[in-house]
């Protein structure tokens, strides 16, 4: 390999990273479910985005880009992700049901970008990079959106 390369991490064999328990992580509270939640997150995506060849345009790769800007944004790592079909959302509760906290759900677009969608009738804006995508994000958060917590109902399974 020239020095002036970097290995594709996709294609690259990993090390062996320890997966958080996130029932014993609802034990210890909220804030540490939401944590273990973030790390098994990207954990997850990143191993479906080595497993199908690690393609920088795929939505995969695109969805763990947002979750890593997502999570380096405080407003919103202290909320518990939530992803399907390549879509991040967020929730105040940490297990079902989830309990939307801001009206945004954002999804990779295939070209390229984001959409950010709102959860009211506005039309999705278009979001050139997940930076930008997750500055739309916090922007459209409430400043009341109040505490994360675990449903009573889970905290005794």
């Amino acid at each position: 390999m020239r020095p002036d390369t970097e290995p594709n991490p996709a294609t690259t064999e990993q090390p062996a990273v320890e997966r958080p328990d996130f029932r014993a992580a609802l034990a210890r509270g909220p804030e540490a479910a939401v944590e273990a939640a973030w790390q098994l997150k990207m954990l997850n995506w990143g191993e479906r985005h080595r497993e199908r060849g690690g393609d920088p345009a795929s939505p995969i790769a695109g969805l763990l880009r947002l979750l890593r800007a997502a999570h380096a944004e405080p407003r919103l790592r202290r909320l518990m992700p939530g992803t399907s079909h390549f879509s991040l959302w967020f929730s105040l509760s940490t297990t079902y049901p989830s309990v939307a906290a801001g009206p945004t759900i954002t999804e990779p677009l295939r070209g390229g970008g984001y959409l950010v969608r709102f959860r009211t009738n506005e039309d999705p804006v278009p979001a050139a990079t997940a930076e930008e995508a997750v500055a739309l994000i916090v922007a459209s958060l409430p400043a009341d959106l109040g505490e994360v917590f675990n449903h009573p109902v889970e905290q005794g399974r």
